[in-house]
């Protein structure tokens, strides 16, 4: 059986060789934030970027998206290349790859979740935060909303060049078409039941100076997995792949080779 990416979703591809690395980005961002890494592991690897339902390129969903949606459109993407994925997510990209790991394991051959968390449902105040960002977003306009919290996702020392990008990525990003059901699928979530259901090897990673989410809630995600390894990246914010591109290229890198080495998966 053949199988076809999901109408309307936008991705970039770079490579054509190699294990497939599919890459899902935060709420607040689109495929743009991985070119850091699309274009460092494209010579070994075949890398896919999303922007997700709703996002930058990908047309708007015709209907409010669940987290199960989310998973399920990521799991198509993967089908219709034939194999299994090393995932990665960032943030509510991270949130996404656990439940994909949980709802279809067979398409996941290994995870690396970076500055993430086990959802906003964890408690009623995240939550109400979380839904929070909708009116905001309405009221503001994308460029306002990007402006006032795209700087935030980064530490206090990131070069304004990088500020810079981070903002307009996500002002080019996000509409309340796609930011709401984001949103709503983050407030309803908290994945700490389910963790231990994920066989995946997984590597979290966490910045050092992340003011989103903070080590904390990698701590508990690196807690209820069972195959996990757990990196601070010294110097980064909350987008640690942006920010400290060449650190987070090794441990992923690194993980990418030892969930792949015939030697290191027996068993």
């Amino acid at each position: 059986m053949t199988a076809y990416d999901p109408t309307g979703l936008h991705l970039e591809e770079n490579g054509d060789a190699g294990p497939l690395v599919l890459c899902l980005h935060g709420i607040g961002s689109s495929s743009a934030a991985f070119a850091p890494q699309t274009g460092a592991l494209a010579a070994g690897h075949r890398m896919v970027a999303w922007d997700a339902p709703g996002y930058a390129k990908s047309a708007d969903p015709d209907h409010d998206l669940t987290l199960d949606d989310y998973a399920d459109t990521a799991a198509e993407v993967i089908r219709a290349r034939g194999t299994d994925a090393h995932v990665v997510g960032v943030s509510w990209g991270g949130v996404i790859a656990l439940r994909l790991a949980t709802r279809h394991p067979d398409l996941v051959a290994s995870l690396t979740v970076a500055d993430s968390t086990p959802g906003s449902g964890t408690s009623p105040e995240k939550a109400a935060a979380m839904r929070a960002r909708v009116p905001e977003l309405e009221s503001l306009g994308a460029r306002a909303f990007a402006e006032k919290r795209g700087p935030r996702l980064l530490s206090e020392g990131a070069p304004p060049e990088l500020v810079r990008r981070v903002v307009d990525t996500m002002a080019d990003s996000v509409r309340p078409a796609g930011y709401r059901p984001a949103a709503e699928s983050m407030a309803r979530t908290d994945l700490r039941g389910e963790l231990h259901r994920v066989a995946a090897p997984t590597l979290v990673l966490c910045g050092e100076k992340d003011r989103i989410t903070g080590p904390e809630a990698s701590q508990v995600l690196a807690g209820g997995l069972h195959r996990t390894a757990y990196v601070i990246v010294k110097d980064a914010g909350h987008l640690a792949n942006q920010e400290q591109p060449e650190r987070f290229n090794a441990w992923l890198l690194s993980h990418l080779h030892i969930v792949t080495d015939p030697r290191t998966t027996k068993g």
